[in-house]
């Protein structure tokens, strides 16, 4: 790098920054004659360099006449045949070049190479251009500048021979089953029908292996009418677009498949015309002749119907279609071979989803679990190991936090033991990993599953990935009081959204709802409810269950703001009734949430008895799963509530641990918030509660019941009650005895 900034900056005399000499060092890959052209190319054009370095190619007049008279021309015929031949390649091998050079003279001259590979050690031995790419020298490439002059030549010299060339090219790669390079050299020979071919019989295992991005990026260089008359390859064509929400696009090629089906069956000159065209237009060229239909995989088609069925699954599940969902899952359950355990894991999988989005979510867990154990009995493993997300969310939702972490678990040591793509697959276990570790508190860990995640997802290429960890983020920094960074990563979340048959159980809009009433901006959470049009009487279902609860926070908070008593009644109608749906359909994880909120309310109320008894049926839910953040994220109120339950006994070890939790908060940490402090060791038989030991230092500061009581937000006989039991455990009859025996053990 020293010596091309001396040479260009000393010896040629440009004025370039250090980012313009490292760019020009790669484009010309250290080569000093190639520097030396590139540096008289750029004599006038020193107030763009950035641009002209960009473009800078073997096109340029300096370089191209410089490789041309002084390297090419110099060169025997027969090895400027073979440089201009294959110049259309990335990287060269010996049986590549072979194929793709045209056939040599029948009595060639004595020192010419008979082989790709002999001629490919000729070209290194005279150290022309040519770099090796492993150590064995069976692949190479030409240095880049080098193949943008040959190129250009070929072009200007021989340009009928360019498609032939590629032709040759994607020839070879197919029989080699390198399906990629097939495809790029056949279309860029502009053999649209080779092409289409190839990408049909690619479809089903890049489809297997998670590629169909890449597939798609094929797929969508084909002319429209070439497609519409192939079903497999349309029908492959509507699963990736399905996989990447393009639903409505999905669906037209879906209907020029199922035309085709219906063509072939009937030998109609006349099926249904094309979407968008008008009763009485000509039928589509389609239709006008039926031998322009064309099938590569004739496997793939005989299954056709079962696979169009299943896309349809899925396509009436992503726009909630319920009725239709199950109608075209039973079709495709019906219509594909019960031996086929890979294609029937589709709807069945499909079908599970169905009944998560409706509730169901024990028979949502059967039909799921049986998806994936059909995807494992065909050998899929990547399918059993990204469903196994879906499953975790469906055990999240059911309280059972040990069992996802459980089952997550497993499925990465089942990647582990399997091909990269596997592990990588894994992506999306490590972001549900993530969550479950964050809800029991141990951020260590949902740090360290986040970033493995990041790792493995942007290499995996899965459709939601990056979606699902955006909103893993958000959550994370919430978790951590970065309400700010939780909003932006929420507003990436959305933008990476990509529709699909997962159902959205809890939406980002609502996620946002909720961190602005975190923030106080109750006004920016009330136009969310009214832009998604919640209210308290709505009819509930479990899609919106997440929305309600969303909306009863918000009448919590503005009851705490505005002191008026609809609010809070109407927060607490509208719980009751999700309490009683959450209990009935077994979700005991909304079910936690409902009934800390249900004690919150009442506590707002000032109905502590009700308040604890909610909050201890909450309690016993989530004690054994290690439900942490669920509490602590309430804050303030509902520490002061967990120490007034721990002062009555319930549950003592479980809210020792949360109250510990309150204190590591960072705003606890600073002094803040007191009240997050676990009661310290006392030396009493009965020791005080954390709200028996407030209520002891607010009558030391000589305030009156009723001034306590506004001060903790307690009703005046609450407050009595407390100022009995400490009098008790004290063993004192009144006020002064009680702070003077405080102040002598220590806790005053």
């Amino acid at each position: 790098h020293d010596e091309t900034a001396v040479f260009l900056q000393r010896v040629m005399g440009l004025e370039l920054a250090a980012e313009e000499i490292a760019a020009l060092e790669a484009r010309t890959e250290g080569w000093i004659a190639g520097l030396q052209l590139a540096a008289l190319s750029m004599q006038g054009h020193q107030s763009d360099a950035a641009s002209f370095i960009a473009a800078f190619t073997g096109s340029h007049r300096y370089v191209l006449d410089y490789l041309v008279e002084e390297v090419l021309r110099q060169q025997p015929e027969s090895v400027q045949n073979f440089l201009l031949c294959t110049s259309i390649l990335d990287q060269l091998c010996g049986p590549l070049c072979d194929a793709v050079c045209l056939v040599p003279a029948e009595t060639p001259a004595p020192d010419a190479a008979r082989t790709g590979q002999e001629a490919l050690e000729l070209l290194e031995r005279a150290n022309l251009f040519l770099i090796p790419l492993d150590n064995e020298r069976r692949w190479y490439r030409y240095h880049h500048l080098f193949a943008d002059v040959l190129q250009t030549h070929l072009i200007a010299e021989q340009p009928e021979d360019i498609a032939v060339l590629h032709q040759r090219a994607s020839a070879w790669y197919e029989r080699q089953g390198l399906m990629a390079e097939a495809v790029r050299h056949a279309l860029a020979a502009a053999d649209y029908a080779g092409a289409a071919r190839i990408i049909e019989l690619a479809w089903a295992e890049m489809d297997r292996s998670r590629q169909s991005a890449t597939w798609l990026g094929w797929v969508k260089k084909l002319p429209d009418e070439l497609v519409r008359v192939r079903p497999v390859l349309s029908v492959g064509y509507a699963w990736a677009l399905l996989d990447t929400g393009e639903l409505e696009a999905a669906e037209t090629r879906l209907r020029d498949a199922e035309r085709c089906l219906a063509f072939i069956a009937v030998g109609s000159d006349h099926p249904e015309p094309p979407s968008g065209a008008a009763a009485g237009q000509p039928p589509p060229s389609l239709a006008r002749d039926r031998q322009r239909i064309v099938i590569a995989d004739e496997e793939e088609f005989k299954l056709l119907p079962g696979t169009i069925a299943a896309a349809r699954t899925y396509y009436d599940l992503a726009l909630g279609d319920m009725p239709g969902t199950i109608q075209h899952a039973q079709q495709a359950l019906d219509l594909l071979p019960e031996a086929d355990h890979l294609r029937r894991g589709t709807p069945a999988a499909l079908l599970g989803l169905a009944f998560w989005a409706s509730g169901d979510l024990p028979a949502a867990q059967r039909a799921f679990t049986a998806a994936m154990t059909s995807y494992q009995n065909a050998g899929n493993i990547l399918f059993a190991i990204t469903g196994t997300y879906v499953l975790a969310e469906m055990k999240m939702a059911q309280g059972h936090l040990r069992e996802a972490v459980r089952l997550c678990e497993a499925s990465l040591q089942l990647a582990r033991a399997h091909d990269e793509a596997a592990r990588r697959g894994a992506a999306d276990l490590h972001t549900a990993l993530s969550t479950l570790y964050l809800e029991q508190n141990d951020l260590k860990a949902a740090a360290v599953h986040l970033q493995r995640s990041k790792a493995l997802g942007e290499l995996a290429a899965l459709p939601r990935w990056r979606y699902r960890w955006c909103l893993a983020q958000a959550r994370s920094k919430a978790a951590q009081g970065n309400l700010d960074d939780a909003l932006n990563w929420l507003d990436e979340a959305q933008r990476q959204y990509v529709r699909g048959p997962v159902p959205e159980v809890r939406p980002i809009a609502a996620w946002q709802a909720r961190v602005w009433i975190a923030q106080d901006r109750l006004a920016d959470a009330l136009g969310w409810a009214q832009e998604q049009g919640v209210s308290v009487d709505d009819d509930l279902n479990y899609l919106r269950e997440f929305e309600h609860i969303t909306l009863s926070r918000l009448f919590i908070a503005r009851f705490e703001r505005e002191r008026d008593d609809d609010f809070i009644q109407g927060a607490l109608r509208l719980l009751e009734r999700l309490r009683q749906a959450a209990a009935a359909g077994g979700r005991a994880g909304g079910l936690i949430e409902i009934l800390a909120l249900q004690a919150l309310a009442y506590q707002a109320q000032g109905r502590i008895p009700l308040a604890l008894a909610a909050l201890e049926r909450a309690l016993l839910l989530a004690e054994p799963e290690g439900y942490v953040r669920i509490f602590v994220d309430e804050g303030v109120p509902m520490a002061r509530l967990l120490a007034e339950a721990g002062g009555q006994g319930i549950l003592p070890g479980y809210i020792h641990k949360l109250l510990a939790a309150f204190a590591a908060e960072p705003h606890a940490a600073a002094g803040d918030s007191p009240a997050f402090s676990p009661p310290a060791a006392q030396p009493l038989v009965e020791p005080l509660s954390e709200r028996e030991l407030e209520v002891l230092h607010l009558l030391a500061q000589g305030l009156s019941n009723r001034e306590i009581g506004e001060r903790l937000f307690l009703a005046l006989p609450t407050v009595k009650g407390h100022n009995r039991n400490i009098y008790s455990k004290l063993q004192v009859r009144r006020r002064t005895e009680a702070i003077a025996h405080a102040r002598e053990l220590g806790l005053l």
